[in-house]
């Protein structure tokens, strides 16, 4: 994705897992062993104190598609925001997690079908392995609550699990295609065959907040929309930001006014 003038460099990872862990590790973070299957998914957790909530991170779809047809070999992401976010957020405890398919070895890849990262990637199993990782990762925090943060995909995998599930307090969720039927007929776009569709699900407990790059070309803020009308929650549209510009910059003063109940 492009980003607009004004946005720092973006900060570019090496992709696979022993890096990214490293990466990690050096700032803090633990990988976290987590069953999940059939996939095998990255977790990362970094706590300075008990905590009763833990933040956690759901990654965007990962690397982006060389055409509108044709999606990557591989969609461990090169630039994954949901980490970087999850990096500057100063609560005491905070956890990451990836998606199906992404960190692995080549040979690890081809086990895992290209259908996980297309038409399938919000499907019922998908869902089902990302809530036994999200209480795995809670449990080894040692929290009672969650805060859900997604970024674009992550954002739909996180509202589908706040739908589920009662211990969230607050989801957050950034350039998200909440509504996947309306985000494909606004994009003519073909549906994503296969996935649950939040707007579709009951209406979660949680509080809920959806930010929305003004200028986002590929989730416009419409879509958010949609989904709120029926499902309540506040939608925050950033003057000035797209898809991915320029939320990691401002991600710690979005953190402070969400904690002041701004």
């Amino acid at each position: 994705m492009s980003w607009l003038s004004g946005c720092a460099q973006p900060i570019h990872l090496q992709g696979s897992r022993p890096q990214t862990e490293a990466w990690a590790m050096a700032r803090g973070w633990s990988p976290a062993e987590l069953a999940a299957q059939p996939f095998n998914l990255l977790g990362l957790l970094r706590q300075t104190a008990v905590s009763q909530t833990l933040a956690l991170y759901i990654e965007g779809d990962g690397a982006p598609w060389p055409s509108a047809y044709r999606p990557p070999q591989d969609p461990t992401p090169i630039r994954p925001l949901a980490m970087l976010l999850a990096e500057r957020d100063t609560a005491a405890a905070v956890a990451y997690l990836g998606r199906p398919c992404q960190y692995l070895s080549t040979s690890e890849l081809r086990q895992c079908s290209p259908v996980y990262w297309t038409d399938r990637r919000f499907s019922a199993e998908v869902l089902q392995a990302m809530d036994r990782a999200v209480s795995e990762l809670k449990h080894q925090a040692g929290a009672e609550r969650l805060r859900l943060v997604g970024y674009s995909g992550g954002g739909v995998l996180a509202t589908l699990l706040a739908q589920r599930r009662d211990d969230v307090e607050l989801l957050v969720t950034l350039a998200a295609p909440l509504a996947l039927n309306e985000w494909s007929r606004r994009l003519q776009l073909s549906p994503l065959h296969g996935s649950l569709d939040p707007l579709d699900g009951p209406r979660q407990r949680a509080r809920a907040l959806h930010f929305s790059g003004a200028a986002d070309q590929v989730v416009p803020t419409a879509v958010a929309a949609h989904f709120v009308a029926r499902h309540g929650g506040r939608l925050e549209q950033v003057p000035g930001f797209d898809h991915a510009c320029c939320w990691l910059q401002r991600w710690p003063a979005l953190l402070t006014a969400l904690e002041n109940g701004q």
